[in-house]
């Protein structure tokens, strides 16, 4: 194991981050009174902490400038918080839907210039050669995901900078027992650390005029919809994810659908369900499929890769949503505020061509001025 020098003389900005909680053994909140929730508080000397399960208080001196989220989610938190320059990794890039940012006038993120924190699996090397500032990533994530001990979560923490984080984007694992967070609150959290409350106002209040003009257009009734990720391309099975609560839904619930694998008693793949075939599909026959992949997915790889095998397919073709035209785009699993904006206005605008047609849903321009710091204040 490598560790970055932190021999010279006086505090480095590492030693300014110190962390005030402990996580437990089960992963429940330590270190924190009163409100379970996400909060924010300022000394006079301009030290502050910051709250979140399941790490309890985390106490800074100074606001981190370097930072590593595992999840695409929290990269585009922090993005959108205009620290785009301090991201430093990413767990996976073709996770991070990083390229919905070149459309953001002056926002750009390149994701080759991001360190791959995994690497047939994600060791603790590569966070002591980032040296990051602060770590956007549930340390029971690390554990229960990427099969880290809980030694090494403190080893990290402890020697390199704190976590601060809650997986949010599901609520399928069984380990997830602590509190839940909206994205936004999530969102406002992440902001609490890079003390830029200004810019989380600015987003949440755009945010809610843009769901609000959109959830105002909706259809009285609304399709029940089959969310996949495809087990190979082209498909000939999927992973079932269902709607729930968790961020990767945020799109489908602000869309107000059903869902059609829940309903038939699907269980979700990140909670141990297996994969489904056309057989199983055309039981469950939804009015519409969301096909989720990684990646920059251009319509026209979509329509020759996924939409084209399922009309010529004997099985598949005979799906209602085949026939009816509404195999769509699910979009990626990870969403912070920036991404869950192209993705809302991408599925409103397939689910409901008639209503919507290709205009655009959000101001580009509006979005990229909160980014760079361009809004009133």
């Amino acid at each position: 194991m490598r560790e970055t020098d932190d021999t010279t003389a006086g505090p480095t900005r590492r030693d300014a981050l110190e962390y005030g909680g402990t996580v437990l053994g089960g992963g429940l909140l330590a270190g924190c009174t009163g409100d379970p929730g996400t909060e924010s508080s300022e000394d006079t000397n301009g030290s502050y902490s910051v709250t979140m399960e399941p790490v309890g208080t985390v106490e800074f001196d100074a606001v981190p400038e370097t930072w590593v989220p595992y999840t695409g989610d929290y990269a585009d938190m922090g993005v959108a918080l205009g620290q785009g320059d301090g991201l430093a990794a990413i767990g996976v890039r073709a996770r991070f839907a990083a390229h919905v940012y070149d459309e953001l006038p002056g926002v750009s993120v390149d994701e080759n210039d991001l360190v791959e924190l995994y690497q047939d699996g994600t060791g603790k090397e590569i966070f002591y050669e980032l040296g990051a500032d602060v770590h956007l990533i549930d340390p029971n994530f690390m554990v229960n995901r990427l099969q880290w001990s809980r030694a090494d979560v403190d080893e990290i923490r402890e020697t390199v900078a704190p976590f601060v984080g809650n997986t949010v984007f599901s609520r399928a694992y069984d380990w997830h027992d602590y509190t839940d967070y909206t994205m936004y609150e999530a969102f406002e959290t992440v902001a609490d650390v890079f003390q830029e409350q200004a810019r989380y106002e600015a987003f949440k209040e755009y945010h809610d005029d843009v769901l609000a003009a959109v959830r105002a257009r909706i259809p009285d009734e609304t399709p029940d919809i089959a969310v996949l990720y495809p087990a190979e391309v082209p498909p000939e099975s999927f992973y079932p994810y269902l709607i729930g609560s968790g961020t990767q839904s945020k799109h489908w619930n602000d869309l107000n659908v059903g869902d059609s694998l829940a309903r038939n008693g699907i269980a979700d793949a990140q909670a141990g369900g297996g994969i489904i075939d056309y057989e199983t599909l055309l039981e469950i026959d939804p009015d519409a499929i969301a096909i989720r992949m990684q990646g920059e997915i251009t319509q026209a790889y979509f329509e020759d890769e996924i939409v084209s095998h399922l009309r010529n397919h004997d099985v598949a073709s005979e799906l209602r949503a085949v026939q009816n035209d509404r195999v769509i785009y699910g979009g990626l699993t990870y969403q912070g505020p920036i991404i869950h904006l192209f993705q809302l206005e991408r599925a409103a605008r397939d689910l409901y061509p008639e209503e919507f047609g290709d205009e655009r849903l959000f101001d580009r321009q509006r979005v990229a001025d909160i980014v760079t710091g361009a809004f009133e204040r």
